[in-house]
């Protein structure tokens, strides 16, 4: 279904470049290849893994570790040994493999156009000029061409999830209600209706770091019991004096552990309430006890705490999976009337005819025939039998490339073919009206905060179910291998 059940898109906050995101933590990822496509050099190569059906060689290893290793450097965080380094590069190789097949799997591919679309709307959330952002990224030390690379990684991993995940979460109005009632009991005043000035000018944010020690899909009750003992010997070494950013890239299973465990800086609300709640009484500089989730064993630390501090050039742009401060009294919103014809992408409808097919179904609805009639026999949305009648929608409330094409239309309009996650559309705008949105916006925010506190956890439950289901021979770590029953 094309309209999205929230607003909130993991993408950006990836992707932010300044604050949030730190851009030395862009890399390349070389992806394995089969050895049926590897030139010669590679098949003869050693062997550092097999997923699934594919080859990951220990040249490509050697080679982001090289990158990672300058990556560590750039940060000053202390560079494990060359073999706990190749292992955990290679751990990240084999979930970037398994992502890769995943997306392969899905029919979901992203171009080099589409990361630089994404880097275009970074920098535009950034109030600068794509030029402006490329010249704060080759400051940092990283090329370009390798900042796009991660960016399409990161927008195929993003895509994945929305497939995979997003469309399982489902928020209710119950939820909704006991969130509000919540908060207003807890402030006196619902923060998401009225929040101070101060709030409105220094956000509050919370900055986390994590170390994981992973217990893999349906282990053992000793198994679990020696990760614990692992986990437990992490906490005593931090408690010494150990550095967390160098432990976290010696030893954490997570994915950003050579980036020093850092997960970055949210608003409080943007984060999972396992991990609030580990962390409310912890200070700044400070460390959690071990919590388990499904994935496994964590240790945070808090990096900052409180409100941000940073002058406006330089703070990050706006996540758009954080509920933003509600102005006190009526927020009118133009509201958008719209319908849509839908075709989606399969191995059999290719992205190149269904273009053709929309053009033509375009074409006919210049001719004169009926746009609701071709919706009924052509939609492949649920909103067919209405002849494709999409009702009123806010902003925001579609994703991205439906709601700019959409924006762009005059009432009785209908757009180009448009492409989305799900698929080709042709829109048409009906009308468009003023309407005052304060209490619908505050619930759509509460519906935000809840979904995003909801989809990580998730996606991390998600991701563990694909790697447990499997086939990897890691010939570097052999006791991390999987081989499904």
């Amino acid at each position: 279904m094309m309209r999205s059940q929230h607003i909130a898109r993991r993408l950006a906050s990836l992707l932010l470049v300044f604050g949030m995101a730190s851009p030395v933590a862009a890399q390349p990822r070389s992806g394995a290849q089969s050895p049926s496509d590897a030139p010669a050099s590679q098949v003869v190569d050693g062997i550092a893994a097999v997923v699934n059906n594919q080859v990951i060689t220990l040249r490509q290893v050697d080679a982001e570790a090289k990158l990672a290793q300058q990556q560590l450097e750039r940060q000053k965080i202390a560079v494990p040994d060359s073999d706990v380094l190749r292992r955990q590069v290679l751990q990240r190789m084999i979930m970037d493999e398994l992502l890769r097949q995943e997306a392969k799997r899905l029919n979901i591919e992203v171009t080099e156009a589409t990361a630089r679309q994404a880097a275009q709307t970074i920098a535009q959330r950034n109030n600068i000029s794509v030029d402006q952002l490329r010249a704060e990224i080759e400051r940092s030390g990283v090329p370009w061409s390798v900042y796009l690379k991660e960016l399409r990684h990161e927008v195929l991993v993003d895509q994945i999830r929305q497939r995979t995940v997003d469309r399982n979460i489902f928020i209710s109005d119950a939820d909704v209600d006991a969130f509000l009632k919540t908060q207003q009991r807890q402030s006196g005043l619902s923060s998401l209706a009225q929040p101070s000035q101060t709030q409105q000018s220094a956000p509050r944010v919370l900055g986390l770091a994590q170390i994981l020690v992973a217990v893999p899909e349906g282990a053992p009750s000793s198994e679990v019991q020696r990760l614990r003992a692992k986990a437990e010997e992490i906490l005593s070494r931090l408690r010494g004096g150990a550095d967390f950013a160098a432990v976290a890239a010696a030893s954490s299973d997570a994915p950003e552990a050579l980036q020093g465990g850092e997960l970055g800086v949210r608003p409080p609300e943007g984060w999972p309430d396992l991990f609030l709640t580990a962390t409310q009484n912890v200070p700044t500089g400070g460390i959690s006890d071990i919590i388990q989730s499904g994935n496994g064993f964590h240790i945070l630390r808090v990096l900052t705490r409180g409100e941000e501090q940073q002058p406006a050039a330089q703070r990050p742009a706006p996540d758009p999976r954080q509920a933003s401060p509600m102005p006190d009294g009526p927020m009118m919103v133009t509201q958008t009337r719209a319908s849509h014809i839908l075709l989606k992408i399969t191995p059999a409808m290719t992205e190149e005819r269904g273009l053709e097919r929309m053009r033509q179904l375009r074409q006919r609805i210049e001719m004169g025939e009926s746009f609701e009639e071709l919706a009924r026999l052509y939609s492949e949305d649920v909103t067919a039998p209405q002849g494709g009648d999409l009702g009123w929608l806010s902003p925001g409330e579609t994703v991205p490339a439906f709601e700019q094409a959409m924006n762009a239309l005059q009432p009785g309009q209908v757009s180009e073919p448009v492409l989305s996650q799900f698929g080709w559309h042709l829109i048409r705008v009906d009308e468009r009206r003023e309407k005052d949105m304060e209490d619908d916006y505050r619930r759509m925010q509460a519906r935000q905060i809840l979904f995003q506190r909801r989809v990580e956890p998730a996606f991390e439950d998600w991701l563990n179910q694909l790697r447990g289901q499997a086939y990897i021979d890691n010939r570097l770590d052999p006791q991390s291998s999987r081989r499904p029953r």
